[in-house]
């Protein structure tokens, strides 16, 4: 596979599993309106997903469609980072998580869109106004969680301790992530972090909550090196498929 379709497949991977994550709560939710709030950005998400995986498949050139690359690949070769397919827990954590990855896409869509490569620059472009939304939604919970009750405080202060060591690999550039930002594909994860770090932090100032001390991290779900969570999440996401080979609706 290319260089240019391992980086979209990376993308397209951070959108699908946290979309994924997100529709577990469909049902579920503490109210109808964040049942309905976080399915539809779950369905941006997977949008998202759907046009990478179709990019990458098209730039890869064996015939895989985007359904192929969803549904028949193994927990190895997915791309997205740990922090994506962390489990729910309760709403404070997934808020918690989403927040955290929501910011960082908002400050990566909105310098790929200025990318060099056309179709990249497109989706993005459309994707970061879908995650403006997903930002607004997610920031508002934490301040409300984190400035309401010690209760609520608490919890989200303790998911934000649990996350925040996954948040590095968001920003541990590689080779591939250099010679994408060398071709002018992607932008410099180094810019990234900083923006992304000056809009959490103001963010967690308005929440009352505390920002947690850096520490090491060993996972590289990028590279193809996961928590045994995904494994279980893919077992649900790819059974039809699995069972049923080429079946649609």
């Amino acid at each position: 596979m290319s260089a240019t379709a391992s980086y979209v497949l990376r993308l397209a991977d951070l959108s699908l599993v946290l979309g994924q994550r997100l529709g577990e709560w469909v049902g579920h939710a503490p109210a109808i309106e964040e049942d309905l709030g976080l399915a539809n950005t779950a369905l941006d998400l997977i949008g998202q997903a759907r046009l990478l995986l179709a990019y990458a498949g098209e730039i890869e050139g064996c015939g895989r469609s985007e359904d192929d690359l969803a549904f028949l690949r193994e927990q190895g070769e997915f791309l997205n980072p740990v922090l994506a397919e962390q489990p729910n827990g309760d709403f404070g954590q997934t808020i918690v998580r989403q927040v955290l990855i929501d910011a960082f896409q908002l400050e990566l869509y909105e310098r790929l869109a200025a990318s060099a490569d056309p179709r990249l620059a497109a989706i993005a472009a459309k994707s970061v106004k879908e995650t403006r939304y997903h930002f607004r939604y997610s920031a508002g919970w934490l301040v409300r969680l984190g400035d309401g009750t010690v209760e609520s405080r608490a919890r989200v202060q303790s998911a934000l301790e649990k996350f925040w060591p996954l948040t590095v690999e968001l920003f541990a550039a590689d080779d591939l992530d250099r010679a994408m930002a060398d071709a002018g594909v992607a932008p410099d994860l180094d810019e990234v972090r900083a923006a992304w770090a000056l809009r959490i932090e103001a963010l967690l100032a308005e929440a009352t909550l505390t920002r947690p001390a850096e520490r090491t991290y060993s996972w590289f779900g990028k590279r193809g090196q996961h928590s045994e969570h995904l494994g279980y999440m893919l077992a649900e996401m790819q059974h039809l498929q699995r069972v049923h080979p080429g079946a649609r609706w």
